[in-house]
């Protein structure tokens, strides 16, 4: 496992900060955020994919493995930097605070970031010492970000369709039409490479602050990538698709107790034999990028590198799939031989794991999950999860972004839970108390003692859990359709009393 003492941290995407933009930002808020994990003595902030979202608005079907999310570009951060002006942020129209509405956010954001881009680009011109900077920005990251422009700047000609649905010449990128693309789209393509210069720039400042303040970022790599991505448009020949550009077979997980038709996540799936014949260059790359944005990277969905689920395009659930090997071990090795044998990954094993899974992550050595709320079935617990059987080389949690809150699991039942009967739900209501030995009035605090006491090496609860929400905070319910990771705080939520618990109970756990 790589080198970290014992430590804890708060689970929280950057869209969930506080902040009158629409959607958390990755500016002042941000920096206050890494002010109050340092008042509480935590050392890791973990948070979900940093990439641009695309329908759906999840942080796990990204528009690009290597782009930052412009709808976090802080608006304050751009003022100061003389884009934005005090009068156009008063123009910009009141948001909910506790939840993001991402298609208004998306509209009017856009709007003033191409504003902000325009001024910017006028800068360059007449400031030498700007111009380079961001040329050399550009021709430093000009492996994605040139091919990430031009995908985003032919999606808006193309009306936001997949790129698998433009005409047929840019789908393919035939040279003629990708040449005359350049040329039509060249104010285009400076604004998105603008938006990510911004991003950058401020997410390198936040990432130094949170160094000084001795905080581990800790981010977040899908497996698989959407097919509707600058990297799937870019390097179709690393995926399994027809000559349309179309997918031959997809990801997802197959039937068990929660879904009978299990979940198709529609992925395409990756042709690992040309990732093999290129010495897996392009996950080098993904890794490498990364981890120039944060300190420790949690790979989603760890079992598919031991073996992933193959559903034929065509089916329209996951029930008609199959197991299918995947080159792991050859990946991390060359992963190891690129940056070294401590690598710093977390494998997201959660799940029904199989023994070759466990033995993949062991040779590579990085840490398993462990989630406190996984040790409760009906009337039983589950020794794997009950923390003080957690090892020393494991993060643990009191749930995920994946799971109900804590106390929106223990309050589960009146209506919505369609999985469990009453009598089961009564049943894990019982073994939680008796095994907390607490009345449960204050349970998300009994997760996070048990949690921080455990011998795990990190211990990390999200931040809905210390503020003792329920399920009308979640952040995600996979598999399902709904109005996802939208939940947000507000600073008037995070009370000092919070802050000075987390700081003793953390204190005492010797993190």
């Amino acid at each position: 496992m790589f080198s970290i003492p014992r430590s804890s941290g708060i689970l929280l995407h950057p869209t969930s900060l506080p902040g009158r933009f629409g959607i958390g930002e990755i500016g002042p808020e941000a920096h206050r955020w890494l002010d109050s994990l340092h008042r509480m003595g935590q050392k890791l902030w973990q948070m979900l994919p940093l990439g641009p979202t695309g329908f759906g608005a999840s942080p796990y079907q990204s528009l690009s493995s290597f782009a930052g999310n412009p709808l976090m570009i802080s608006f304050d951060s751009l003022r100061n930097d003389g884009v934005l002006t005090p009068q156009d942020l008063a123009m910009i129209p009141a948001f909910p605070d506790h939840k993001v509405n991402f298609i208004a956010a998306e509209e009017v954001r856009t709007a003033f970031l191409k504003l902000a881009c325009q001024r910017f680009l006028r800068q360059c011109e007449s400031s030498p010492l700007l111009e380079r900077a961001f040329e050399a920005f550009c021709e430093r990251e000009a492996d994605w970000l040139d091919d990430y422009a031009l995908f985003i700047a032919l999606k808006a000609e193309c009306g936001g369709r997949p790129w698998n649905e433009w005409p047929v010449e840019l789908a393919m990128r035939q040279p003629e039409a990708m040449n005359d693309a350049l040329v039509r789209l060249d104010e285009a393509l400076e604004e998105v490479k603008a938006q990510q210069f911004f991003f950058f720039r401020q997410w390198q400042k936040l990432h130094a602050r949170a160094q000084e303040l001795g905080i581990r970022l800790i981010g977040d790599i899908p497996i698989f990538t959407a097919h509707d991505s600058a990297d799937v448009w870019a390097r179709p020949d690393l995926f399994e698709l027809d000559e349309r550009g179309n997918p031959i077979v997809v990801a997802g997980v197959p039937p068990d107790y929660f879904s009978a038709t299990g979940q198709r996540w529609g992925n395409p799936l990756y042709k690992w034999s040309a990732h093999e014949a290129e010495g897996f260059a392009w996950w080098k790359s993904r890794l490498r990028k990364t981890l120039e944005m944060v300190d420790i990277v949690r790979i989603d969905h760890f079992r598919g590198f031991a073996a992933y689920w193959e559903i034929p395009a065509a089916e329209p659930t996951a029930v008609n799939g199959r197991w299918v090997g995947a080159p792991g071990d050859a990946l991390f090795e060359a992963l190891k031989g690129e940056m070294g044998d401590d690598v710093p990954v977390i494998a997201e094993d959660l799940g029904i794991i199989t023994p070759d899974v466990t033995e993949l992550r062991l040779r590579h050595g990085f840490p398993g999950m462990k989630v406190m709320q996984f040790a409760f079935g009906a009337d039983s617990l589950s020794e794997d999860y009950v923390p003080e059987n957690y090892p020393d080389e494991s993060v643990a949690y009191t749930g995920t972004h994946d799971n109900d809150t804590v106390l929106g699991l223990f309050n589960s039942g009146e209506g919505e839970d369609t999985t469990r009967s009453a009598e089961q739900i009564q049943a894990e209501r019982r073994t939680i108390l008796g095994y907390t030995k607490t009345d449960g009035t204050e349970l998300h605090w009994d997760f996070i003692r048990a949690v921080w006491g455990s011998q795990a090496r990190m211990a990390i609860a999200p931040l809905q859990d210390l503020l003792g929400l329920g399920s009308e905070s979640r952040m995600n319910t996979p598999g399902k359709m709904g109005d996802f990771w939208s939940w947000r705080f507000t600073w008037d939520q995070f009370t000092s009393e919070i802050e000075e618990r987390m700081k003793d109970i953390t204190s005492g756990a010797g993190r």
